[in-house]
């Protein structure tokens, strides 16, 4: 096995030739194409440092777990980046090149259980807040909350903002037509509230440069389409103006997640809610059918225990009080309930 093995120089040196050939031959998306070069680098950056000369079982097999432990990524982000491997590996075989049949990434096996936990999604009031950092006075701004808009009132991804013409909208009928993953199309009702943000926006796309040559939605301030990395980057700066302090990373897709979970407390339908997002599957929207921490707090709010001990706290008959003190060099700090028998 190891004498017929692909070498790692020659497994590599076909990257772009591979991702032409997916935007030729089957159109895929630039998000989609930008996912593979992720994938395959952070591959290949890992077989570097590892000592590989060959792409072997073991390799694969170090990879996967190194994605697991040190990386900390669900079962379906490891699939995804397998799957790029495998797609990649096909590619090579197409071409003959030499060790390509041997590879031996078709023979991993898919994880089960894809999202282990509920997608991470921002509050109400969270989602208020973020908006609230955006400099809508601004042209650039304006622009913005439209983009960021339609990602939460609508539950966009980036690559699918980023698609958008001006064609794509009818503002008469306040209907606007996404083109998704796939290439599948959707089409999507606006709010009053949405179609006004838009509206706003059309005003003054007319001032920025090109905008009578471009055909798309949102331009850049140099006369360019708005780029994802552009919406993203910006993104990160809103996030940091706004100051959320929250447990996970805040990113664009956290809008389209807190569209969904937001939904869902709203009792949607889980078919209506997957025609929304987009997906091909309902098993895909399942991740989002779980109660919000909110549900899940006004739930244990309305035990008959909780209400009680509450009525004695606000009584005055049940106290609690804070302790800190020192254990070897640490801090640690006690609740602790005092009942007041006066």
């Amino acid at each position: 096995m190891t004498s017929t093995a692909l070498k790692t120089d020659t497994f590599f040196k076909h990257i772009d030739s591979f991702t032409d050939y997916r935007k030729e031959i089957y159109e895929v998306s630039e998000q989609t194409i930008r996912s593979n070069l992720i994938d395959l680098n952070l591959f290949k950056r890992f077989t570097k440092n590892q000592s590989y000369n060959t792409i072997t079982g073991p390799l694969v097999m170090e990879y996967q777990v190194y994605l697991k432990t040190e990386r900390q990524n669900l079962g379906s982000s490891i699939n995804r980046k397998i799957f790029t491997l495998c797609s990649y590996s096909r590619y090579l075989n197409l071409l003959e090149v030499e060790g390509a049949r041997n590879l031996p990434i078709r023979d991993v096996l898919k994880i089960r259980g894809g999202y282990k936990n509920r997608p991470n999604a921002l509050s109400v009031d969270q989602i208020k807040t973020l908006f609230y950092s955006i400099e809508s006075p601004t042209y650039l701004g304006i622009r913005d909350y439209c983009v960021y808009a339609l990602m939460y009132n609508l539950g966009l991804r980036v690559g699918e903002v980023y698609s958008l013409d001006i064609q794509d909208l009818d503002l008469v009928k306040r209907k606007i037509t996404v083109i998704g993953k796939g290439k599948k199309k959707r089409a999507l009702h606006l709010t009053a509230e949405m179609s006004e943000i838009i509206n706003d926006w059309i005003t003054l796309r007319k001032y920025f440069i090109n905008s009578r040559e471009l055909k798309c939605l949102f331009i850049s301030k140099k006369g360019n389409r708005l780029s994802i990395r552009t919406i993203e980057d910006n993104f990160k700066k809103i996030v940091i103006r706004s100051g959320l302090t929250t447990y996970f990373n805040v990113t664009c897709h956290t809008l389209r997640h807190s569209f969904a979970s937001h939904l869902n407390d709203e009792n949607v339908d889980i078919l209506v809610l997957q025609s929304l997002l987009g997906h091909s599957s309902p098993r895909s929207t399942e991740i989002y059918i779980h109660p919000s921490e909110q549900r899940i707090r006004e739930a244990i709010e309305k035990l008959p225990g909780v209400i009680y001990l509450k009525s004695l706290i606000e009584s005055g008959s049940l106290r609690l009080r804070f302790q800190k003190y020192h254990k070897k060099g640490v801090t640690i700090e006690v609740n602790q309930l005092e009942i007041n028998t006066s």
